[in-house]
């Protein structure tokens, strides 16, 4: 192992098991309020690649991956269809998730719940199973063919947010905290906010990777600690957890007159900046202080955790100056009863993220934050465990599906009322203008004023960086 490796290696172990009071690795991935201090960001020191159209973003990602077929993309010849055995190449030569009998097509239902709807000036259609949404359509920019090389949970989920089937790369958001730092001296610059369960990729689908630590997104709770072991231990006060955090930043001194190490320095700081957080976190994650009519806009529930409440937490993050907010939502994976669960879930989403999307508009945020709906893959047109016959339809279920499912995007420098690329007749395979996920991260990173062939970091002898060795910018939903 090289000098440099292994010192980079000791200075994360020192991080991970230093944090008193404030659990280790945490207290390390807190420690970002300048990142071209702790890191020699090449964007924070030489200036962005290009002016940005975002300035922060809002990633919800919907766990599961909710059926786009019935909620974005209406297909009047798979309703027509349904019941019937799916074309040959559709399966014969396909590997699906579980699906191993050839299967029948499965259309949307024909009731008022779940027909589509023209909306706004644009025309997009939404499903009635988003009617909040449908009244932000115009503001939403939508990309139908988005495609991905993995069919199961937790590599897709990797590889949407990593750009890597498997662990250790950096995901998005440390990419992003790596490359533009934060704007917040007593708040992480990559926070995650979980409802449900936390994904099946587990945490590196947020965690920094081969990146310094610092970067790594920092779960808020919303019961509890916002943050483990935020508060001081039971029987010592402000004034004992201080002296505590002195003492540690005298010895770092000594260490930083002895070896000269400028990330000692910044370790100085952040301690600072995380005892600080003992004020700032609890005042953030207190939305009690937001006005009534806030609460009906978003539906939420002070002191429960849901996803309204994440959402609000979400636009009081990014106020604050946090550069990326990931919403995780579970509960999407839907292999049978699809027309059952669909309503429930919707109805847990739909009404907060319209909410969350006005709200920015209204305080002028929405223009330069970027709002992202997506998930892991989209789901088949194809029923499973069903023949998807009218007299089975409550067990019908859909099955993974890698290759064309739709993501949306809102403000940020992007389309308003726009639509990107077409499936076929039957939502199967692309028709045109398909984007690959690295093309996606790719867009992501230019809205943000970053070239992503060029926010490159070098470990085990070569330069890595988010889009691989592939991706080109989407132009076509820039606004």
């Amino acid at each position: 192992m090289s000098p440099a490796l292994l010192d980079q290696q000791t200075r994360r172990l020192f991080l991970q098991k230093a944090g008193f009071g404030f659990g280790g690795a945490a207290l390390a991935s807190l420690m970002n309020q300048d990142a071209a201090a702790a890191t020699d960001s090449p964007l924070t020191k030489l200036g962005l690649h290009h002016a940005p159209k975002a300035k922060r973003v809002i990633y919800i990602h919907l766990v599961g991956a909710p059926s786009h077929l019935d909620l974005f993309e209406f297909k009047p010849e798979l309703q027509k269809r349904n019941g019937q055995l799916c074309p040959d190449e559709f399966f014969d030569v396909k590997q699906l998730a579980f699906i191993r009998e050839h299967p029948n097509l499965l259309g949307t239902p024909k009731d008022e719940q779940f027909a589509f709807k023209k909306c706004g000036q644009s025309g997009i259609e939404l499903s009635n199973l988003l009617p909040h949404l449908q009244g932000v359509a115009d503001e939403l920019c939508f990309i139908k063919t988005l495609h991905t090389e993995q069919f199961n949970h937790g590599p897709a989920q990797m590889f949407a947010l990593t750009g890597f089937e498997r662990f250790g790369r950096p995901s998005i958001g440390s990419w992003v905290s790596y490359g533009l730092g934060t704007d917040n001296q007593n708040l992480p610059g990559f926070v995650v906010l979980i409802t449900g369960q936390v994904l099946g990729a587990g945490n590196s689908a947020f965690g920094s990777g081969f990146l310094p630590t610092i970067h790594q997104g920092i779960e808020f709770r919303s019961q509890g600690d916002p943050v483990l072991f935020l508060s001081n231990p039971k029987g010592v006060s402000d004034r004992e957890r201080k002296l505590v955090v002195d003492a540690v930043k005298d010895l770092n001194k000594l260490a930083l007159d002895d070896v000269g190490d400028p990330e000692i320095a910044t370790r100085i700081s952040q301690y600072e900046m995380a005892y600080r957080m003992q004020t700032s976190v609890p005042e953030l994650m207190d939305i009690k202080s937001e006005p009534k009519h806030i609460h009906e806009l978003y539906g939420t529930e002070p002191g429960k955790g849901s996803f309204a409440n994440n959402c609000l937490l979400a636009r009081r993050l990014v106020e604050r100056g946090v550069r990326f907010v990931q919403l995780f939502d579970q509960g999407w994976d839907h292999h049978g009863g699809v027309f059952d669960a669909l309503p429930k879930k919707t109805k847990q989403v739909d009404r907060p993220i319209a909410a969350l999307i006005n709200d920015l508009r209204e305080r002028g945020l929405l223009e330069d934050t970027l709002v992202v709906w997506n998930a892991e893959f989209g789901r088949t047109p194809m029923a499973q465990g069903t023949t998807g016959d009218g007299t089975t339809r409550s067990k019908a279920g859909r099955d993974h599906h890698k290759d064309a499912y739709t993501v949306w995007m809102a403000g940020g420098g992007t389309k308003p009322g726009h639509v990107h690329g077409e499936t076929d007749e039957l939502g199967y395979g692309i028709a045109r203008d398909p984007v690959h996920v690295h093309d996606f991260n790719a867009t992501m990173l230019h809205l943000l004023g970053v070239d992503h062939e060029r926010l490159t970091f070098r470990y085990q002898g070569r330069k890595f960086r988010l889009t691989d060795v592939h991706g080109k910018v989407v132009k076509g939903v820039l606004g």
